[in-house]
């Protein structure tokens, strides 16, 4: 099969590798759609030390069933649409085992640690795998696992009707996190830099849009920074009210820090918060984009062939797309 391949850092390819086979309680997909997210960045440039190389990248996907492996549950039959959570728990470890699989000891995840979906074919547990109802396309599908991740983000900060919530970042995870906020009541600020992005913002709602917290002059109940940047996380530090909750939401190189004042995390009981990937909020995020509460028409702006993937990740990483996705093909939507 046809497979996207990043062999070593920096060295990215499209190639033939064997078609994969359904192990025990595994299921092979004929993949539908898969998107392209910051990690897959980091993944290519080496930045993600998880990884092992060479490895087939894509963990936001969808896909048909066509093979069923030895003693699998679930009563799957050949032909079932669904929508995977990459996520790969060893269920052993201490913060497995006190309801905190994201942090596993052992973590590994589809098209992260094993190979991925950015292929043909792809072999997942059947664990991993839910149903999607039929008028799910195969793009919506593969939006589920971002907006998982922004769910456990807003499980972890919390959100009250009548706050004033700040998002720092109109990609992908900014607007998915806009949305969700708004669902909970809130009144939603976006900054990004790149004003280009902001229109949509506005059109999902937003309250206010910016291009500097600092020309803001507000303060906000909450603020979720969704950039990774140390700047970015700081100005939404200082944009907080007494009292106010913080949310560090993208991701930041290993070696980042940030300069925050102790004392008013102190003094003005300031909440520093994380959220890391997915916890129990799979199926969540799939009902939520089956019910039309997620406007995925607003995040989807790019589509390649698999042939393509270098370019995708190209545009990707040129702000120019918002969700990009690769669709292998042969499976129609």
């Amino acid at each position: 099969m046809r497979a996207a391949i990043i062999d070593q850092p920096g060295s990215i390819r499209v190639g033939d590798v064997p078609d994969p086979n359904a192990g025990d309680r595994q299921l092979v997909l004929k993949v539908g759609a898969t998107g392209i997210c910051g990690t897959d960045l980091h993944i290519a440039d080496g930045h993600f030390p998880p990884t092992p190389y060479p490895i087939v990248p894509g963990h936001e996907f969808a896909g048909e069933v066509v093979e069923i492996g030895a003693d699998t549950p679930g009563d799957w039959t050949i032909g079932d649409r669904v929508a995977v959570d990459p996520s790969l728990f060893c269920g052993y470890c201490t913060p497995c085992r006190s309801g905190h699989g994201n942090l596993c000891a052992n973590w590994n995840a589809t098209g992260d640690t094993v190979d991925g979906a950015f292929a043909e074919y792809v072999a997942v547990p059947a664990s991993t795998c839910y149903r999607m109802p039929d008028e799910m396309t195969w793009q919506q599908g593969a939006l589920v696992e971002p907006v998982s991740c922004a769910v456990h983000g807003v499980r972890q900060i919390g959100v009250e009707a009548g706050e004033r919530f700040l998002v720092v970042g109109a990609g992908t995870m900014g607007l998915l996190m806009q949305q969700l906020l708004q669902r909970g009541g809130a009144h939603v600020t976006v900054v990004d830099r790149n004003e280009a992005r902001l229109g949509r913002a506005t059109r999902l709602g937003a309250v206010r849009v910016g291009t500097d917290v600092a020309e803001l002059d507000e303060r906000f109940d909450a603020a979720v920074d969704c950039t990774g940047a140390a700047s970015a996380i700081e100005a939404a530090f200082d944009s907080l009210r007494r009292g106010g909750r913080l949310l560090v939401f993208g991701v930041a190189p290993a070696e980042a820090r940030v300069s925050l004042s102790p004392f008013r995390i102190y003094n003005d009981e300031i909440k520093i918060i994380g959220s890391m990937a997915v916890l129990n909020s799979y199926g969540a995020a799939l009902g939520l984009v089956a019910s039309g509460a997620i406007d995925t028409d607003a995040l989807l702006t790019d589509t390649l062939p698999l042939d393509e993937f270098p370019a995708a990740l190209d545009l990707m990483r040129s702000g120019a797309g918002l969700k990009v996705q690769v669709l292998p093909g042969g499976v129609d939507a």
